[in-house]
């Protein structure tokens, strides 16, 4: 198991910049998912458009009601999917994966990798496969995906690299019996603002929210513990960005505790960016899922502190390589109410321990989170796993 760090690569990086030549790049990459793309997958087409020495070629099943500006280079017809699903490929996939300039697949998440698996066998084109989350922490049997669960072996066979978003999802691959020669721990950049946001000139406070509305990012448990903030803190503005099928009853539950609660809805990464600059505090209290289900690496919270912004996070999954307890912002144990009440009250209440923490994170992503050199270091992976040109 290997780690590509802050300043790990840096020759390797100015060596592959070199080989590609002003203008020129080192090959195609053919970025895969089922669904393209979800529009809480800003991550993958911030990673897409940071490739400089590499073309990316986004290529899927489907195309997923979204927000996201993609122009795939392949959405699969559904006699196609058909021929997929039984079959492991489909003529225009295979020709896709068999041209010249296609040098490897890089499918994110392992369901999906493990769909395009055979194409990108019968293809003989190298496979990157990055995890994130609930692909390795929850249980292949309770997917109710019984070819993901069938084709794991394979996958762990074939895979030329096993990307884990962070160390805890490293960790589940080796409890998976992922072979740890292929893994590596690398962290997904988050874009850097050209500065964190100002305080907000009118002095209000505003607690601010971004995720999708799922069970693991336990939205519920936010809303318990602002109507448990003490005098004044109950009134605090909170802004609830994203969606999902728990929306409705967390609107039922605002409602009835008599919160100040805005649900924004899905947005785009220029609106959730600007919903990051107004804000004065984000909150991500994120827990596993009854099903086992985790964060892998919460990419949320690191936005909102490149903005500057304090952040109270959930220990669950990889939050605390994304949030340093105490020093970046405040981590809370999943279900311990009080102590997620006392953190918001810590924050909202004292300005000076804000900035410290804000300032902080800030530095944490400038230095560990960078999109430009994480992507830097992720281009120099493909380049050791690509077939030879053609």
């Amino acid at each position: 198991m290997t780690t590509a760090g802050k300043g790990a690569g840096t020759v390797a990086v100015e060596a592959r910049a070199a080989e590609a030549g002003p203008g020129r790049t080192l090959g195609d990459v053919v970025v895969w998912r089922n669904e393209l793309l979800p529009t809480s997958e800003t991550f993958i087409v911030n990673q897409m458009s940071a490739l400089t020495r590499w073309r990316p070629r986004l290529a899927g099943l489907r195309r997923a009601p979204s927000l996201l500006p993609v122009e795939p280079a392949l959405v699969l017809t559904a006699p196609e999917r058909l021929l997929v699903r039984r079959f492991g490929t489909a003529p225009r996939l295979h020709r896709l994966l068999r041209r010249p300039g296609t040098r490897l697949v890089h499918a994110h998440f392992g369901p999906d990798a493990s769909l395009v698996l055979s194409a990108a066998r019968a293809a003989r084109c190298p496979l990157v496969v990055t995890f994130h989350g609930y692909d390795v922490t929850t249980s292949l049997s309770s997917l109710g995906l019984p070819g993901y669960e069938r084709r794991w072996p394979e996958l762990m066979t074939y895979a030329s690299r096993l990307i884990a978003v962070s160390d805890f999802i490293a960790e589940r691959l080796v409890e998976r019996g992922a072979p740890e020669d292929k893994i590596v721990v690398h962290h997904i950049g988050t874009p850097l603002p050209p500065a964190p946001a100002p305080p907000r000139e009118d002095g209000q406070q505003v607690l601010l929210f971004v995720g999708r509305l799922v069970e693991k990012k336990n939205c519920t448990g936010l809303l318990d513990a602002v109507a448990a903030l003490p005098g004044p803190l109950r009134s605090t503005p909170v802004r609830i960005v994203g969606d999902g099928p728990l929306r409705s009853r967390l609107e039922e539950q605002a409602t009835a505790l008599g919160l100040d609660v805005t649900f924004v809805g899905a947005a785009s990464a220029a609106a959730v960016s600007e919903e990051m600059r107004r804000a004065t505090v984000f909150c991500s209290p994120g827990q596993p899922a009854s099903n086992g289900d985790a964060e892998g690496l919460p990419i949320t919270p690191l936005e909102a502190a490149s903005h500057g912004l304090p952040v109270v996070a959930g220990d669950s999954g990889g939050t605390r390589d994304a949030v340093r307890d105490g020093v970046t912002g405040l981590v809370v144990l999943p279900g311990d109410q009080p102590a997620l009440v006392a953190a918001l009250t810590a924050v909202l209440s004292d300005p000076a321990l804000a900035a410290r923490l804000g300032a902080a994170g800030r530095r944490h992503v400038e230095e560990n989170f960078d999109l430009v050199h994480q992507t830097a270091l992720l281009e120099d992976l493909y380049a050791e796993q690509a077939r030879p040109r053609r």
